[in-house]
């Protein structure tokens, strides 16, 4: 997003490798119109950026985190324990679980740490943001709209959809 532009999201993730993914986050949020920054802040590689983004985020205008990570996936955790900012977490497909690792770390937090916790991939990214979305046009009005406008086309959509002929 543009730099004169104060992000309201926070797309965060823990390797580069991640982007794959989590551009479908930030296309989304894209498509709506709603700022965003998005870095890498590996959990483990960056222990001390992590900290300091998590305790910033508030202060710095965030309002929803975003944090995919694969394997070990620590990141949505710990974020959602530095930060009282909404964490959306997505589980990064890894090369050998296929993200099941990392699903069943970021959906098994303690009471009291909650993590949103979405689907494996791209359509867990996407709906990380559609979610944070949702939340944003709760005191957004024009972004409720947009978000209304989203869903009507979506059943638009699936009303036109037309199946093949039974044999």
């Amino acid at each position: 997003m543009s730099d004169n532009i104060k992000p309201v999201v926070g797309v965060i993730m823990g390797s580069s490798s991640d982007w794959e993914v989590m551009q479908n986050a930030t296309r989304m949020l894209e498509e709506f119109g709603v700022p965003y920054q998005a870095q890498v802040i590996s959990a483990h590689r960056m222990p001390h950026d992590m900290v300091a983004y998590g305790a910033r985020a508030y202060n710095d205008g965030i309002r929803a985190i975003i944090a995919g990570a694969g394997g070990a996936a620590h990141l949505p955790g710990m974020m959602a324990a530095l930060t009282e900012v909404p964490v959306f977490g997505v589980p990064v497909p890894s090369r050998y679980l296929k993200g099941e690792d990392s699903l069943l770390s970021i959906v098994q937090m303690p009471k009291g740490v909650p993590v949103a916790t979405f689907a494996i991939g791209e359509a867990g990214a996407a709906n990380a943001a559609l979610h944070a979305i949702a939340t944003l046009a709760m005191t957004n009005p024009q972004l409720r709209e947009k978000l209304l406008a989203f869903r009507e086309k979506q059943t638009a959509a699936a009303r036109a959809m037309t199946l093949p002929p039974s044999a």
